[in-house]
This record gives structure tokens, C-alpha cells and sequence, in this order.
């Protein structure tokens, strides 16, 4: 689903406050994901990162440039973790990890004890 349908299915995941757990996560072929978690609903999700041109901002941060169909961004939840520190306990040593090839399957491993959607 894409990153509006995410937020229509369920109007918690609008009001809440999301935690971003890194975007540059990658799948064994090397496409780009970011990590977000929703705090009130407990939901880990990865969203795809489109091909797209990354961008300078006037602080020095890169981002995905802001034109991107929101279709092309899209979501899937890969787990329900009760708490914020629980998902800390599960990925610690994420920020090592993240930027290595076919991340998202060490990822995938660490979150495979909760349930997903």
C-alpha cells in the first residue's frame, strides 16, 4: 500500500508520534528502505524509497526530492512491538548494521518474534 493508504487504514498512525530508525536499509538487491515506527499503534514499518534524486537541504541533510508520486511511496509493516524500548532491546546495534549489504535480513531476523499484520 502506499504511504496514504497506510495513514487512511488506521487515523491513530496520523496523530501519533513516529520514530525514524534509519533510511538506508537495504534488501539484497540493494533497493532502499527506511524505518519508522509508529509509537501508538507499535508498528515497525519500512517504507520503499523510490528511485529518486536525492537532494541537498539548506541544513546539509540529504533527502528524497519532495516531487515523489506518494504512490510510489509504500509501506509495509514487518511487526508490533509493544514499546519503544522493547524495539531498541530487538535492533540494538542497528546503526552499525543498517548501511550494510542486504541489511533489511538482518533486520527481518531481529523482529521475527513479534507479530506483523
Amino acid at each position: 500500500m502506499d504511504i496514504e493508504e497506510f495513514y487512511d487504514e488506521d487515523e491513530r498512525r496520523r496523530e501519533s508520534e513516529e520514530l525514524e530508525l534509519g533510511g538506508e536499509w537495504q534488501d539484497a538487491v540493494g533497493h532502499h528502505f527506511e524505518l519508522n515506527f509508529v509509537v501508538d499503534t507499535g508498528e515497525a514499518y519500512l517504507m520503499a524509497m523510490p528511485d529518486a534524486e536525492m537532494i541537498e537541504d539548506p541544513f546539509g541533510d540529504i533527502a528524497v526530492d519532495t516531487d515523489e508520486p506518494v504512490e510510489e511511496l509504500t509501506v509495509e509493516v514487518i511487526a508490533v512491538v509493544p514499546s519503544v524500548d522493547e524495539l531498541h532491546q530487538a535492533i540494538s546495534g542497528w546503526e552499525q548494521e543498517m548501511t550494510k549489504s542486504n541489511s533489511l535480513a538482518w533486520l527481518r531476523d531481529r523482529l521475527s518474534g513479534f507479530p506483523s499484520t
